[in-house]
């Protein structure tokens, strides 16, 4: 039995949706096994320029948007001049957020080869593929792994016998191989620009530049070196090895785009196409030329460091899994919870890594040229999710990108704020890229329920808190979060208008994506103050204060956003006990909706509580009662975390299990967004909307470990939702709030033991709950203090049933 954990699948894939996903942040990869296709993308691969967001801003400022039009949009609204607003709004709109992009196929075809079965073994702790293949002449063993230390993908063929082997490098972009010595490569176009699928007006869908020298070059380059003792021969485009009993490549990719994300001020606008192919080139050779066994050490050295954190819930986790047999169509769901925890958090540490683009809608994997919703940032929940995981699992290294990102965003949403909107600070709306796009999209045809959100970089600042409080780095607080953090709240108090009441309110406002009945019997997206609005403004006020407390702050904006947040309109109940969406009664257009913005304020945030605020609790509850079950893998996600936030472990634990059944209809077609075609997990465990996107996968491990231990509300709770099914299990290296690591035990749906462990240089004080009693504990800096467990607590207290006391 191995003593990692694995999953197998039984024959090579036949399609992208059964590959098997590999990478190290910058190089993502897609491998088939049996024929040996790799299907490759790189995270720095975008359509666009980088001077795209500001020109797009020209001609939107140019067309009429600005300060004078939102107080027209206002008036409209106060008027109930509901349509007057929406074609208003459109003058805001921009045109779209660029496209990831698939960037080449690797191919390693073993001639004669067949695959043995089981085809594949993924190794999620150690982070590398490995096939057997059968030939004529003997088995080839066959191992591949991309490494974050050598930046490469590594495929390793290895066998007693001698086999022949044939390598070619394509791409489905515009090419040309390069003639390199016992090597391959391929010089790429990148597009400089690319139309989202629902853009049908926009032909051709891809723009490349023309030949003038001074636009921007987008270009790419993708280095395959050779390492075997067979005889090499071929290329430009084709390299074949005869005879071999070893074979090692490595390949690297280096791009334009790649060297401005890393130094926005620096040489990328000269470098000659030569220096960034050198950059891959020298890459590849200097890895290749290194011993194997020294490659893979280090490659899991540095996977087991990123993500220390570790699921066993139930007796089961080291072992050989079949992906068909165990998870899809398996009956242990302690086992089905323990794979998805582990594999959403392989899926992450394998996209996202510091000094690359954060993970986007798929990951970094992606093999359409015209990708769902452009494969981009989503920011009025997906990123988000992809997110919430990385401080609970203890991996800087992993959220570094997205504090890159939104400190980007702060940069090109400033001039948006002030042109826009005449604010400080800085916004960011419903869609991003690599670029840094900040304005609303649609072209001024988008609906305004999804095109005009201006809270999008208000949620990811939120993210950003989740690190600092989760990590407990006050320097990091100091120098990156609290810059964004400061420049958000600028914006919302500027953002905000008082209304006859005195009350503060957001105006226009929308709750992303959806509708409801207006006047005229038709939907509308617009209103006033929606819940999601003030529950992000309301935390984020609070979090600016507590960020100026503990930094020991004198800021001139302290007494701006006490004033502000002692006027801020409070969330409303219904007549019917849920959380009013709209802050009015209104008739829903979809009751079935598939977002939960209005109870955003439960979870991911912590500003409604079973301790602080019980009457909220029950209203969110009959919120999500009304939303109904799940609808696809993101929605999901979310609403296990919410449920598990509430206390309702059986009501999380089913949802999971919805989430995680197989989805048995066509991948390929997208499907609609009123939930009346549930998602699932496709044949290679990926979440799917339909269509792939990795938010599901990424949100689970947060959603699990929201049902096993919980730090908000100055305590850690342990166990607060722990299903029936879940009889004992063991956790380890879960950061909860102030700095601090879980280890965790249970059995019997009791706690058996459980240790806190501080890392860090200062003295730490919690308070730890586990079941109704509360213990304060005193962990020194660089200790571990075990959790004294009462014996007298037969097991964890429901939140609910202690809610109905």
């Amino acid at each position: 039995m191995s003593d990692t954990l694995r999953l197998t699948w039984d024959t090579p894939a036949s399609c992208w949706d059964e590959a098997t996903p590999l990478g190290n942040g910058r190089i993502g990869a897609m491998a088939f096994g049996g024929f040996g296709l790799y299907r490759l993308n790189d995270s720095t691969v975008w359509s666009g320029t980088p001077d795209g967001p500001a020109r797009a801003l020209d001609d939107v400022a140019a067309r009429g948007a600005g300060p004078e039009r939102l107080a027209e949009v206002r008036s409209a609204l106060n008027a109930g001049e509901v349509r007057q607003a929406e074609d208003l709004l459109m003058a805001f709109e921009g045109p779209y957020s660029q496209e990831f992009l698939p960037l080449a196929d690797l191919h390693v075809e073993v001639s004669g080869a067949e695959a043995v079965t089981p085809a594949r073994a993924l190794d999620l702790d150690e982070a590398y593929l490995l096939e057997m293949l059968e030939t004529p002449q003997g088995r080839v063993r066959r191992r591949s792994w991309v490494s974050a230390p050598a930046g490469a993908l590594l495929v390793e063929l290895s066998s007693d016998h001698e086999f022949d082997v044939n390598i070619t490098l394509t791409t489905p972009l515009r090419g040309r191989p390069v003639d390199l010595p016992g090597a391959l490569g391929l010089d790429i176009q990148i597009p400089v620009d690319g139309a989202p699928l629902h853009e049908v007006s926009v032909e051709p869908g891809h723009r490349y530049a023309d030949d003038d020298a001074d636009s921007y070059d987008a270009y790419a380059a993708v280095v395959a070196a050779i390492d075997s003792d067979g005889e090499i021969d071929g290329a430009p485009e084709r390299l074949a090895v005869r005879r071999a009993r070893r074979l090692l490549i490595a390949l690297s990719t280096s791009s334009r785009a790649g060297s401005w994300w890393a130094d926005a001020d620096g040489g990328w606008r000269t470098a000659s196409r030569e220096t960034i192919r050198d950059h891959a080139q020298k890459r590849a050779e200097v890895t290749v030329r290194r011993a194997v066994a020294d490659l893979f050490a280090e490659h899991v050295a540095d996977r087991r460091r990123v993500t220390r954190a570790r699921f066993a819930i139930g007796s089961r986790r080291e072992g050989i899994w079949s992906v068909d047999r165990d998870v899809l169509r398996g009956d242990d769901p302690q086992l089905r919870a323990t794979i998805a925890a582990e594999y959403g958090m392989y899926l992450l540490a394998s996209s996202s890594r510091a000094g690359n683009p954060p993970a986007n809608l798929q990951g970094i994997w992606n093999a359409e040229l015209r990708p769902a919703w452009s494969s981009n940032y989503t920011i009025n929940i997906n990123t988000e999710m992809n997110y919430w995981a990385a401080p609970v699992l203890h991996a800087p290294d992993v959220f570094e990108p997205l504090l890159a990102l939104v400190e980007h965003l702060a940069d090109t949403g400033r001039d948006v704020a002030r042109r826009l909107y005449g604010a400080r600070g800085w916004v960011a709306h419903h869609n991003s890229d690599v670029w840094g796009w900040t304005l609303p999209v649609g072209n001024g045809r988008g609906a305004a329920s999804w095109a005009i959100w201006m809270m999008g970089g208000v949620w990811l600042t939120h993210n950003l808190w989740d690190a600092y409080e989760f990590g407990g780095d006050r320097e990091l607080l100091r120098t990156r979060i609290w810059p964004v953090l400061r420049g958000a709240a600028e914006f919302c108090l500027d953002w905000l208008v008082e209304g006859d009441d005195g009350l503060l309110r957001t105006s226009p406002s929308t709750s992303p994506e959806n509708s409801f009945v207006a006047e005229d019997g038709q939907p509308t997206p617009l209103g006033l103050s929606s819940a999601s609005d003030l529950a992000l403004i309301g935390a984020l006020f609070r979090r600016t204060l507590r960020a100026i407390s503990d930094l020991d702050n004198r800021d001139p904006l302290e007494a701006e956003v006490r004033s502000a947040l002692e006027r801020l309109a409070p969330l409303r109940i219904g007549a019917d006990g849920r959380i009013l969406e709209w802050g009015v009664e209104v008739r829903e257009h979809e009751p079935l909706h598939r977002h939960l913005s209005p109870v955003v304020g439960l979870y991911p945030l912590d500003s409604i509580t079973p301790e602080v605020t019980p009457l909220l609790v029950d209203a969110a509850v009959r919120f999500l009662d009304a939303r109904g079950p799940g609808a696809m893998g993101w929605s999901w996600a979310w609403k296990v975390a919410l449920r598990a936030r509430a206390g309702q472990s059986d009501d999380a634990a089913s949802l999971l299990e919805e989430a995680l059944t197989p989805f048995d209809g066509d991948s390929s077609r997208h499907g609609p967004v009123d939930g009346s075609e549930w998602g699932g997990l496709l044949p290679n465990l990926f979440s799917t909307h339909p269509p792939f996107q990795i938010d599901g996968n990424l949100g689970f491990p947060a959603a699990i470990t929201e049902m096993l231990v919980q730090s908000h509300a100055g305590e850690v709770h342990l166990l607060p939702a722990l299903p029936a099914a879940w009889s004992e299990g063991d956790v380890q290296g879960i950061a909860v709030r102030t700095g601090l690591l879980l280890d965790l035990s249970w059995s019997g749906g009791r706690v058996t033991a459980s240790t806190l462990h501080n890392p860090g240089t200062e003295d730490r004080s919690i308070r730890v709950r586990i079941g109704g009693r509360v213990t304060p504990l005193d962990v020194p800096a660089g200790c571990a203090v075990a959790i004294p467990v009462p014996a007298a607590i037969a097991g964890p207290e429901r939140m609910e049933d202690a809610h109905a006391r």
